[in-house]
C-alpha cells in the first residue's frame, strides 16, 4: 500500500488537465470539464428516504480551490420539500430523528477531517 497521498487529474477548462490531491472520503466521481476554482470533492450520500422517495442528502463536501466560497470541507444538505397530513408529519418526524443520528456522524467525520485527522 502506498504511503503517497491519493491524487486525481481533472481536465479544467481554463488550465487543461490539473492534478490535485483527493481526500480519503472523496468518491472520486468528478465528470464534466469545469474551470480550476470550481474543482471539488464530494463524499458518499447519506439519504434520508421516507415513503419510498428520496426526501434529503448529505455529504462531506469540499471546494478546495473556490475564489469566493470556504476552501475547507463542510457537509452539503440538500432537502426536497413534500406535503403531508399531521400523521405523516409523525412519521416524517421520526424518520428524521433516525437521521439526525446519522448526520451527528457524518459531522464528527467532519471534525476528525478539519482537527488534523483523515483527510
Amino acid at each position: 500500500m502506498s504511503s503517497e497521498p491519493r491524487t486525481v487529474t481533472l481536465p479544467t477548462s481554463d488550465r487543461g488537465d490539473v492534478t490535485i490531491p483527493e481526500p480519503d472520503w472523496c468518491t472520486g466521481v468528478h465528470e464534466g470539464i469545469h474551470y480550476y476554482s470550481d474543482l471539488g470533492h464530494d463524499g458518499p450520500d447519506v439519504s434520508l428516504d421516507f415513503r419510498g422517495h428520496r426526501v434529503m442528502d448529505a455529504c462531506l463536501t469540499q471546494s478546495p480551490f473556490a475564489l469566493r466560497a470556504t476552501r475547507v470541507p463542510q457537509i452539503s444538505i440538500t432537502v426536497a420539500g413534500r406535503a403531508l397530513d399531521a400523521a405523516g408529519v409523525y412519521e416524517f418526524a421520526a424518520a428524521l430523528d433516525r437521521y439526525a443520528d446519522q448526520l451527528r456522524d457524518l459531522a464528527s467525520q467532519l471534525d476528525a477531517i478539519t482537527s488534523g485527522g483523515s483527510q
